[in-house]
């Protein structure tokens, strides 16, 4: 009898013992076999070229990165409903660490991270967390500010139109750092909104760009994760920006620039956290000076002026000296929100649930 055939069966004994253990104690036992295991769960297709291709990204990153040590698992396009808490249970099963990248899975995450206390957990975007359970997201904001002065530059209807996924505080914040920027170049310009209540939807956000040119809107934002609005903006001969990724491919000629949301080295982070057995909840909130945000190259149409205007506020923001929430600023409503120099918190810009006086329109519940 080799010793090859007497390991195998030794190991097959081992295996059988810790399932009859686990049948008697109503127990998950997982094998150990050196491999730490990731699993993610998007929203939309990795095929958005938006949000979830970016996170795909970092997937890919994660492996490039460590090789045979890690092995990772994702699941594309799952509702933030009962399926994601189905989905994120069914990953917990056997693996190790696990990244939720969508907000609207913050409760399903820590629902789950109470049955499963030796699985870690990172949610995208939330505002809640346990002892297994970490979140983290991206100072978005700061690259809102910077498109925006992008936007107000180049605008010669002094109207730009925003394409708006859901009315929480991280895509409000968006809206209203673009538009304070704007305006500090060309105060007479004007937002227009359209709330969509989806993240992905190429055919809802392509007739909403429609919509805004018609509107006359000649330079188009989104928080939303499809380039269909890019694809409508390049067929009009107008200007966009790309989310969450370099769109250009869709919009050679419409393109001004993107905000890329750069998630490969938290994720890279984390995942050598669990592999050293260093991995601790934690609140992660990174922006232009971490890397997690990122702009893409900037259009040649955009003049000198601009890029030095925004070239100036992306140091300012990286060193402190500028914060795109500064006072003088006015709620919607007229009332004050922030005296002379005051600099909003990062509890008040979390919970941000209100337009900036100037923004027409209600903000929807």
């Amino acid at each position: 009898m080799s010793k090859k055939f007497i390991g195998g069966l030794l190991l097959a004994i081992l295996v059988g013992l810790a399932f009859y253990y686990q049948a008697i104690k109503g127990e998950d036992v997982v094998i150990d076999d050196g491999v730490t295991k990731v699993g993610f769960i998007y929203i939309g297709p990795i095929g958005d070229m938006g949000w979830s291709y970016e996170h795909d990204k970092a997937r890919l990153a994660v492996e490039a990165e460590f090789g045979d040590q890690v092995e990772t698992t994702y699941v594309e396009s799952v509702p933030e409903s009962q399926d994601a808490e189905r989905v994120i249970t069914e990953l917990a099963q056997d693996h190790d660490l696990i990244f939720t990248t969508s907000f609207g899975y913050m409760n399903p995450t820590l629902k789950v991270a109470e049955a499963f206390p030796n699985v870690k957990f990172e949610h995208a975007t939330g505002y809640k967390r346990n002892d297994n359970t970490s979140i983290y997201s991206a100072r978005f904001y700061e690259g809102r500010h910077l498109i925006g002065l992008i936007a107000g530059g180049m605008t010669k209807t002094n109207t730009i139109g925003y394409i708006a996924s859901f009315p929480i505080p991280e895509v409000v914040r968006g809206i209203n750092a673009a538009y304070l920027a704007a305006i500090s170049v060309n105060p007479t310009v004007e937002f227009k909104v359209i709330w969509l209540n989806t993240w992905f939807d190429p055919g809802k956000e392509a007739d909403a760009a429609k919509a805004l040119i018609d509107q006359g809107a000649d330079v188009i934002m989104q928080h939303t994760d499809s380039p269909a609005a890019m694809t409508v903006a390049e067929q009009e001969g107008v200007y966009a920006f790309g989310q969450a990724s370099d769109m250009i491919a869709y919009g050679p000629n419409a393109q001004l620039t993107s905000i890329i949301d750069n998630w490969a080295p938290y994720y890279i982070l984390r995942t050598k956290d669990i592999i050293d057995g260093t991995w601790k909840s934690t609140d992660t909130w990174g922006g232009i000076d971490s890397g997690m945000v990122e702009l893409a190259k900037i259009s040649d149409k955009v003049p000198t002026v601009i890029k030095n205007l925004v070239e100036q506020a992306n140091e300012g923001i990286v060193n402190g000296t500028l914060h795109p929430f500064t006072g003088p600023i006015n709620k919607q409503d007229g009332s004050v929100w922030l005296v002379e120099g005051e600099v909003a918190s990062d509890g008040d810009l979390l919970g941000m649930a209100f337009y900036v006086e100037g923004i027409d329109g209600m903000l929807p519940n």
